[in-house]
């Protein structure tokens, strides 16, 4: 018999269709209750169509700074995913290299605005 696991995600909309809340469960979680969350990406690769289906959200209370680490670990773990996923340990590398530097970017960027 196939194990089946499934993912709920609840948003909450503005009358403008703004996200104002993002809460999420999972059937295969130990929590007692929805999880919050203030930005999700989700993808699905279409091997027929060879594109991929995405979902970005964030609420309003998701602030810039957060942005750019959310960014910085999506980025970082889609590169330890290349890597467990095929031979390229080179390109994940790259990956992880760009992150880095996007990261080092946004850093400065905040410290030139404070100035």
């Amino acid at each position: 018999m196939i194990k089946k696991s499934s993912i709920q995600i609840q948003v909450a909309l503005d009358e403008n269709k703004v996200p104002e809340s993002i809460e999420w469960t999972a059937s295969d979680s130990t929590a007692d209750r929805m999880n919050k969350a203030k930005a999700m990406m989700v993808a699905f690769w279409d091997g027929a169509d060879k594109t991929a289906l995405r979902i970005d959200l964030w609420t309003k209370e998701m602030m810039v700074d957060e942005m750019a680490d959310f960014f910085y670990q999506t980025m970082m773990t889609m590169a330890d995913t290349y890597q467990r996923a095929t031979p390229y340990t080179d390109l994940a590398n790259d990956m992880r290299a760009f992150a880095t530097d996007f990261y080092k970017k946004f850093e400065e960027k905040l410290k030139n605005q404070d100035q």
